[in-house]
């Protein structure tokens, strides 16, 4: 507007009164000046700049997914692993760009659960105070529908044992104790597991006077979980699901004998290699190995 021309004195308004007529001071105006007449930039990203750009990191988000060997992990667990290399970068643009690439394992809807009987947590202080234990079906091609039984430390998250039989009876239920009794306690006799607790569900295998005599033998407490809440036994659910995403549900089965030694390989993957986000992106075994250590410093 400065170098507008007045109508009637026929001369410029000049730098000084217009500046006056806004009630600006002068540099102001020069500083705007100055601005527009400089090129424009594109914007920038803002925060710390990282040694990796979005396609680097997208490729190395490939190859952490191509060198896993579970199938589906989220965006937590490909941080994790990101960091397990040297990468570093954040959960929020590990998301965007799994997102934005397609890499996100499709997941379920959302449900809306009514209100629940099991209020609180089952997730013990150290290992070996209460496992969980339950059973899940797959079809075979020569045998039909075939019972999978496992157990599940609430601590670590580890497999203790794992099992697979045609006939889910109250023998074959009892056999993950067993596998976790010996390999946990040292020995198979009574009251060798004092202390421990079964936490089940209300099938007719666990209720059933074998199992419950058995583990009243080795010294462990039933704890039964309430009628039509899976929540409290939701270890082993959990459990299960992964056992079903990234194997019962991928692979075909011929057998109960091929299913049985499918699961057992694989729980010794899952105790070595899977990681749980509670116990910082660490996987069950060397959970356990810390609390061992810890109590033999004690």
């Amino acid at each position: 507007m400065s170098h507008a021309v007045s109508p009637s004195t026929k001369r410029r308004y000049g730098v000084a009164r217009v500046a006056d007529e806004f009630e600006v001071a002068r540099s102001t105006l020069y500083r705007a000046r100055s601005q527009l007449e400089l090129p424009l930039s594109l914007p920038k990203k803002r925060g710390p700049k990282t040694a990796y750009t979005d396609p680097d990191l997208v490729r190395e988000i490939r190859s952490v997914l191509a060198e896993s060997p579970f199938n589906g992990e989220g965006h937590r667990k490909v941080w994790a692993r990101l960091r397990g290399k040297g990468i570093r970068t954040s959960k929020r643009r590990t998301l965007r760009l799994m997102r934005e690439n397609g890499l996100l394992a499709p997941s379920s809807p959302t449900r809306v659960l009514g209100p629940r009987v099991h209020d609180g947590t089952i997730i013990t202080e150290a290992p070996d105070q209460m496992w969980g234990t339950d059973a899940t079906s797959i079809h075979t091609l020569e045998e039909g529908t075939v019972t999978v039984l496992a157990a599940v430390d609430h601590c670590t998250a580890e497999c203790v044992g794992i099992h697979a039989a045609k006939r889910a009876t109250r023998f074959e239920a009892l056999e993950p104790i067993r596998q976790g009794v010996r390999e946990r306690f040292g020995a198979y006799c009574k009251q060798v597991a004092r202390g421990l607790v079964i936490r089940h569900d209300h099938g007719s295998q666990y209720i059933s006077d074998a199992f419950q005599q058995e583990l009243h033998f080795l010294g462990i407490a039933s704890s039964p979980s309430f009628v039509r809440s899976p929540e409290g036994n939701g270890c082993i659910e959990r459990f299960f699901r992964t056992l079903k995403e990234q194997l019962l549900w991928t692979r075909t089965f011929r057998n109960a004998e091929e299913v049985r030694l499918a699961v057992q390989r694989w729980a010794a993957l899952y105790n070595e290699r899977w990681l749980i986000e509670r116990h910082g992106h660490r996987p069950p075994a060397a959970v356990r190995h810390e609390f061992l250590a810890l109590a033999q410093a004690a």
